[in-house]
């Protein structure tokens, strides 16, 4: 069995109960690399930390999670931004994909097993993209570096 991989995660909520739900769902899968914002400005003021998945609300009161993601996948597009909503909007999830969202998870009784199998999709994509090309893989990312 392949270890589990270890992410840096940023979750940004307002809602602190559902930030502390995702951050001891994260904890309990072992995954010790957490940092909560409350708001996305904050978010944005720390992406030098880069973060490798951030759980990002789409709905918050001093920026949205739009403009939030858009200034997060322009700051590095490689970082893997999920768009959670308590909202079960069609449109709102296609925008958010179109935007850059990897994934858009309605916030429901199901969310915490939904965010689990969007950090394997995630972990399998990195391990896929690696396999593809790490030459090329390390020769884009220096671009940006």
């Amino acid at each position: 069995m392949e270890s589990k991989p270890q992410f840096k995660f940023f979750i940004v909520d307002d809602d602190i109960f559902c930030a502390n739900v995702y951050e001891q769902y994260l904890l309990n899968q072992n995954f010790t690399d957490i940092t909560h914002f409350s708001n996305g400005n904050d978010c944005l003021d720390n992406l030098h930390q880069n973060p490798d998945i951030v759980f990002l609300d789409y709905d918050m009161g001093d920026l949205s999670g739009f403009e939030v993601l858009k200034k997060i996948k322009y700051h590095n597009p490689n970082i893997y931004v999920v768009m959670v909503s308590g909202q079960e909007s069609i449109a709102i999830a296609v925008d958010a994909l179109k935007h850059g969202a990897f994934d858009y998870v309605v916030k429901d009784n199901a969310v915490c097993e939904k965010l689990t199998n969007i950090i394997d999709k995630i972990h399998h994509v990195k391990i896929e993209l690696n396999k593809s090309n790490p030459k090329m893989v390390r020769r884009l990312l220096n671009i940006f570096l």
